[in-house]
């Protein structure tokens, strides 16, 4: 076998971008090097090789920087680096974590996220999704500051300016009532019938709140708080209950409601649409793991 001459990455990689830049100079201005540092691979590639490389001239260049010998080295010198790049990415994806620990709010765990993590643990074995139920306040708390929380999945009313919001999917609103409700016998129904009945809410600082006290105030309407819940499953078996009636936004599943003895009528457009997507923080680099559960919701045709 014919003795090969043992290259560097920095040496190609000074000799690339001289080509790209056209100067010395310049080249160690991109790479972060000194003049002489960036002299020095070239040189040391050359005497490698056995050719001659770049044309040494001082003052203002005329030419281009490389020899005919350089500029057939060229091409080979960038597929070498990029060759080398993807090396370098498959052994650092494979020493990655593959486990992705998500912080969700209750309600998407419960009608989303349970369904495809189920599906994402079948066609992706090897990755493991862990779940954490957290507030929408909370969500956005913990995947800014809290390292070990890799993705958040929420309906955020406002976002931090420090994350990035991926959309997954919107809801619409529903009104839920005891069933023979004397709400359901109104054949146009507005948000002023409803000012006056017993409402069911969410808590305080929730995205679903801030969505429904938006909608009354725009129609300079006062509502009247019978009680606060935590969550939808929650405010459905107090409606059930016939503790009051509520609005919420429902699962295109059906799963919300199914079995429970409640009605219910579409808001049309009285309140906004809730939309749920994929908090991350800005700027960082996400694993791959991580890019394929969120590429694998992106594709989830359930929601």
């Amino acid at each position: 076998m014919p003795d090969t001459p043992s290259l560097s990455t920095d040496q190609l990689a000074a000799f690339v971008e001289l080509a790209r830049q056209g100067s010395l100079r310049t080249a160690a201005d991109v790479l972060l090097l000194s003049e002489q540092g960036v002299r020095n691979r070239l040189v040391a590639l050359e005497s490698r090789l056995g050719i001659e490389l770049y044309r040494k001239q001082r003052g203002i260049r005329r030419t281009a920087p490389l020899t005919a010998e350089g500029l057939r080295l060229l091409p080979h010198a960038i597929a070498f680096l990029e060759r080398a790049a993807e090396l370098a990415e498959l052994f650092r994806e494979s020493a990655e974590p593959r486990e992705v620990h998500v912080a969700a709010s209750q309600y998407l765990i419960a009608y989303a996220l349970i369904d495809v993590v189920r599906r994402f643990h079948l066609a992706e074995p090897s990755i493991r999704i862990r779940l954490s139920a957290r507030t929408e306040e909370e969500i956005d708390e913990v995947v800014r500051d809290d390292p070990q929380i890799t993705l958040g999945v929420a309906a955020p009313y406002d976002i931090s300016t420090e994350l990035e919001y991926r959309h997954w999917f919107s809801m619409d609103w529903s009104l839920i009532t005891p069933r023979r409700h004397p709400l359901l016998e109104k054949k146009r129904l507005r948000l002023a019938d409803l000012a006056h009945q017993p409402l069911i809410l969410y808590e305080r600082g929730s995205t679903g709140r801030s969505h429904i006290l938006d909608a009354f105030h725009k129609e300079r309407l006062a509502p009247r708080i019978e009680i606060e819940a935590t969550t939808t499953d929650l405010i459905v078996r107090m409606v059930e209950a016939g503790l009051g009636v509520s609005i919420v936004p429902l699962h295109p599943s059906g799963a919300v409601t199914r079995g429970r003895r409640v009605a219910i009528r579409p808001l049309a457009n009285f309140v906004r649409p809730i939309d749920s997507g994929i908090l991350v923080r800005k700027g960082e680099r996400l694993s791959a793991a991580a890019k394929r559960f969120i590429e694998f919701c992106g594709a989830d045709k359930s929601c």
